[in-house]
Order: structure tokens, then sequence, then C-alpha cells
């Protein structure tokens, strides 16, 4: 499969490629290795399962400025560095923009195994979490502005009448709207429709309102 995930080993040292790599296709893993950091940016398609085991010093690009290339591209993969002595404060640094792991060198197999299953346990989740976005943003985007305003006032937990006042209609109506937005987003009931609008704004602690348009 074509689409099963990856480990992408970028490193310049081209013995340090074929040791890594023949390690994880021993463990049962698929691997790529790039010479740069460069390289993989310009490979052909961008990966969206696996991760990637990067040296932290390297020409061209060092391992840091790869992952906040990635950041750019939209790129979400785990990232596990690996550092010589005395690049701790880098892998620190590497840690902060959203590595998962650093090994120093030289580390013992089983902790690159380790990581790198980590690392690939991460991949799916935030995958799921994607896809699950994706679905729950285009039941959003489906709802009309009035329907949105009730939405973002029912996960604030007002009731209908509070509702009602505020949008200056009648219960009844705050009623139907209600239950378009349950059917639209295909809500169970009120805590599942808190669900998936925390899954669409994690930041949001329901106190934010989505948006604000005065319809009929």
């Amino acid at each position: 499969m074509t689409d099963a995930p990856v480990v992408h080993i970028v490193d310049d040292d081209e013995a340090v490629r074929l040791s890594l790599s023949f390690l994880l296709e021993t463990a049962g893993f698929r691997v790529e290795t790039h010479h740069s950091a460069v390289a993989f940016l310009d490979r052909s398609g961008i990966p969206t399962q696996g991760c990637i085991v990067t040296d932290v010093r390297m020409p061209e690009m060092d391992g840091l400025t790869l992952q906040q290339k990635l950041v750019e591209r939209g790129i979400a993969l785990p990232v596990i560095v690996m550092t010589g002595h005395g690049d701790i404060p880098i892998a620190v640094q590497a840690l902060k923009a959203g590595a998962v792991d650093f090994l120093e060198k030289p580390f013992d197999d089983e902790l690159l195994i380790s990581a790198v299953r980590t690392a690939l346990e991460r991949n799916q989740r935030d995958r799921g979490r994607q896809s699950e976005t994706a679905v729950l943003s285009s039941r959003l985007v489906a709802l009309t502005p009035r329907e949105q305003e009730v939405l973002a006032a029912l996960v604030k937990g007002d009731p209908n009448k509070t509702i009602a006042y505020d949008l200056g209609i009648s219960a009844r109506t705050v009623e139907v709207h209600r239950a378009r937005v349950m059917e639209k987003m295909q809500a169970r009931n009120l805590s599942d429709l808190v669900r998936m609008w925390l899954a669409l704004r994690p930041e949001d602690d329901s106190r934010d309102q989505v948006h604000s348009a005065r319809g009929p």
C-alpha cells in the first residue's frame, strides 16, 4: 500500500541511513531514506502517514529548520530528532517546536524502535482527529447563520428562553432551530453536540460564539 505508514530517515551520513534503515526494516517498519532535509521536502507527494527520524546537524538545512518547513507546508508528521554529544539544548528546542522525542547518539536500538512506535501511534491518532474534524466542519458550514447562533448559545449552556431573548425570537422558533442543528450536526444529544464543538474548536471553552449573523 502506497499510503501505509513510512518511517522517513533524514540524515546526510550514508552509513547512518543504511544502519537505521536495516534496523527499522528488521523490526517490521516500512522505511524511506533521504540524504538531506532539502531532498525530503523536494520528494514528489506529501506523505500523510508515518514519521520522520532526522539528525539535527546537517548541511543545507538542519533538523530544526526542517521542522519549521514541515509546519509551514502543513505536513503533520511526528518528528524524532537525533543529536550528538553537546546538542541537548538544540534537542530541547526541537521538543518545544513539536518534536515527539530526541535520541542522543549513540543510542540503544530499542530506544529508537520504541520512539518510532510512539510517533506512528501519534500520527494515527492525529489522522483520526483530522478526519473527524473534516466531517464535522462540513456539517457546520451547512448550518444557516441563525442556526450557528443557536448552536453557539447551546454549547454555552444557555436555556431556550435566554437564547430567544438574546436573539429576539420566540422560544418556539429556538426549538425549531435547535432541532435542525441537532439533525444537521447528527448529534444524538446536547453532550454529543458539545463534544463536536470542542473537536472543531479545541481551544474554545464554549464561552465564545461561532459566527454571529443576525438573520431571520
